[in-house]
């Protein structure tokens, strides 16, 4: 922002910055937006940020995000318990819950293997995985990790993992574009990648 601008409201727009997919053109629309609303609505909207940010954890079956101690998903006895669809993030469970298709449960990794950016199998929530594995009443496990060289990549290693415990690890299909991001794409093309997904 320009000098001319208040400090705290050139604060304000650097925050906004950090978001992803936030420029500093957009920070500052959203910065101005801000300073548009009434005391009460400013208020409002930190509040929500600070309620979200101490109340918001991650679920102690899946990890998916959830303000309970266990997310609906896994609370729902309607579920097939003996299905698990691994993602990399919680916006990936909103992703194929769209579908409406999908009737299993998820486990977030939340991250993928990415020796680039320091980012070891220990850092990812796998270790969960094998434990909710070693339960006993998972049959198969679809690996739905973007496919891009780090989504591949822990979809191999995980599967390494499971498969000499005898659980069947599934892929997939390819309805998704290499290089493509699940959050994007349209709940049709998830429930083609789910319908033709393949062994590993």
């Amino acid at each position: 922002m320009a000098e001319a601008n208040a400090l705290p409201l050139v604060e304000l727009a650097e925050q906004f910055a950090k978001l992803p997919g936030i420029g500093m053109k957009t920070a500052q629309r959203l910065a101005y937006f801000v300073m548009s609303m009434t005391a009460e609505e400013a208020q409002a909207f930190a509040d929500a940020i600070v309620k979200a940010h101490s109340t918001v954890h991650c679920c102690k079956v899946c990890q998916n995000l959830t303000d309970k101690e266990v997310c609906p998903v896994c609370e729902d006895d309607s579920r097939d318990q003996g299905t698990i669809c691994v993602v990399e993030s919680p916006k990936d469970v909103s992703a194929f819950e769209r579908t409406r298709e999908y009737k299993g449960v998820y486990h977030v990794l939340h991250g993928l293997i990415s020796p680039i950016d320091n980012i070891t199998p220990d850092k990812l929530r796998i270790r969960e995985l094998l434990d909710r594995v070693n339960g006993g009443k998972v049959a198969e496990v679809i690996m739905a990790t973007n496919p891009t060289v780090e989504g591949e990549a822990t979809a191999m290693y995980i599967s390494r993992l499971l498969k000499p415990l005898g659980i069947k690890v599934t892929r997939l299909a390819f309805g998704l574009p290499i290089g493509g991001i699940l959050e994007y794409a349209d709940e049709v093309t998830l429930y083609k990648a789910l319908e033709n997904r393949n062994e590993i």
